[in-house]
């Protein structure tokens, strides 16, 4: 997405926030972004998606999830203890506290599926792509078969993403 925007010669317009661990610091950090940015479209993945939804439902704003955790607090309740950041390597450590917390983030209803584009890969090696189809079931849907959770070939689905978020780039 930032070679995209690079490319277009837009990236002052792209925010690309390297949240802490911590689901309420993230959000925190997450809020301060959209009450600075004027208007806004969101992009998340996987735990970024879980938020993205938050946000999109609380701030009405569309948003791109791609494969979204759907319940987070599901999957991160085995993995208390030291890690390391996926994407910078920076070790932290992941405090029980924090899968309750993103309980809080969870949004019980779908109150407009037309604001949120979901798209899933089936080889998704980490989610299971059928818990976010059925719960965004009302919601723009692209499946792809195959893949992962990094959401192979991405780049060819950003113009999809850019025309659903309203977002022109000259």
């Amino acid at each position: 997405m930032a070679q995209h925007f690079a490319a277009h010669s837009s990236s002052a317009r792209l925010i690309v926030p390297s949240l802490p661990p911590a689901p309420r610091e993230a959000m925190a950090l997450l809020e301060r972004e959209i009450a600075g940015a004027g208007s806004v479209a969101l992009v998340g993945s996987s735990l970024g998606g879980f938020y993205a939804t938050w946000l999109a439902h609380r701030h009405g704003l569309k948003a791109a999830l791609i494969n979204p955790a759907v319940r987070p607090w599901g999957l991160l309740d085995q993995y208390s203890g030291e890690q390391a950041n996926y994407h910078t390597g920076e070790r932290y450590t992941l405090q029980p506290g924090w899968v309750d917390d993103l309980r809080h983030y969870e949004v019980d209803e779908i109150s407009a599926p037309e604001n949120l584009l979901v798209m899933l890969q089936t080889g998704d090696e980490t989610l299971n792509w059928r818990d976010a189809w059925d719960y965004y079931g009302d919601c723009n849907l692209y499946r792809a078969l195959g893949g992962s959770h990094g959401f192979d070939d991405f780049d060819a689905l950003i113009p999809l993403v850019l025309r659903f978020s309203g977002i022109s780039l000259n």
